[in-house]
């Protein structure tokens, strides 16, 4: 599990298996290790990594420089350093406005994206998309990160099958370094890119939650303004859904990929 040195600060990142390559860029306050049941059924055939965000996991935490911008172009420098050719991006959350981001800037960059309960902007337009932002950084800002990551915890997981998910997730969130998650909350707040979408070349996956915080509809509208875009919705499952709904993510993911590297081999 190296770590790798970009734009002045220190990277950590997982690099796995063989085959084409697929990135997979966590969400807010989470790390490489969310995607520990991904990585069992995307290794055996392609090569798969996995980057610690600037503030996150075991990458440096400084106590500034936290923006969508700033993130991708770490994800674009670590893509060049490590030699990737056209990556597959898989982004969640944060991590899906990471890839949005490097796709707006960097159209060739990515084979393909897939998009996992996320979206192109966090604008603020109606009165209760500004009531529910000011809760959540109001709440943020207030409370401690350990009653932060229970109030989460509980929120996805509120099966009582998923007493063991709660507990894991609430120990990974609460060990956050406090400063980064809020710069890095404060980074989503007002960023958009959805005016750009159109710049964006390669195939899209759109996989949404039925229950995620933002309805299926919203999703659904992007996507149609996207020129070569498919949306799917996973039930029963809520904002972590390659964590709550691991088999039916994976396959959809996988199906997706296949498609994409076999459209790219050259007939014989």
């Amino acid at each position: 599990m190296p770590d790798i040195q970009l734009n002045g600060h220190r990277l950590h990142y997982t690099d796995q298996g063989q085959g084409p390559a697929v990135l997979l860029i966590h969400g807010l306050g989470s790390s490489s290790l969310d995607w520990e049941y991904q990585l069992p059924a995307l290794t055996p055939n392609y090569r798969v990594l996995t980057l610690d965000m600037l503030g996150h996991g075991q990458s440096d935490k400084p106590r500034s420089g936290y923006s969508i911008k700033a993130f991708a172009d770490d994800t674009l420098a670590f893509i060049q350093h490590l030699g990737l050719e056209q990556p597959h991006i898989v982004g969640i959350s944060m991590g899906g406005m990471i890839a949005f981001q490097v796709s707006v800037d960097h159209p060739d960059i990515p084979a393909s994206l897939t998009i996992v309960n996320s979206g192109p902007e966090v604008v603020p337009r109606s009165f209760a998309d500004y009531r529910m932002a000011g809760k959540r950084l109001f709440f943020a800002h207030v409370l401690p990160l350990k009653t932060v990551s229970r109030g989460l915890a509980r929120l996805l997981f509120p099966e009582p099958q998923q007493e063991e998910l709660r507990q894991k997730f609430e120990r990974r969130w609460q060990a956050n370094d406090r400063n980064a998650y809020l710069a890095s909350l404060r980074a989503i707040v007002g960023w958009g890119v959805r005016e750009r979408l159109g710049d964006i070349r390669c195939p899209v996956l759109v996989i949404c939650a039925d229950q995620d915080y933002t309805p299926v509809e919203q999703k659904r509208a992007y996507v149609k303004e996207l020129a070569n875009a498919q949306l799917e919705v996973i039930r029963n499952s809520r904002h972590a859904t390659p964590v709550d709904q691991p088999d039916e993510f994976n396959q959809l993911l996988l199906d997706f990929l296949d498609r994409q590297v076999a459209s790219h081999q050259p007939h014989l």
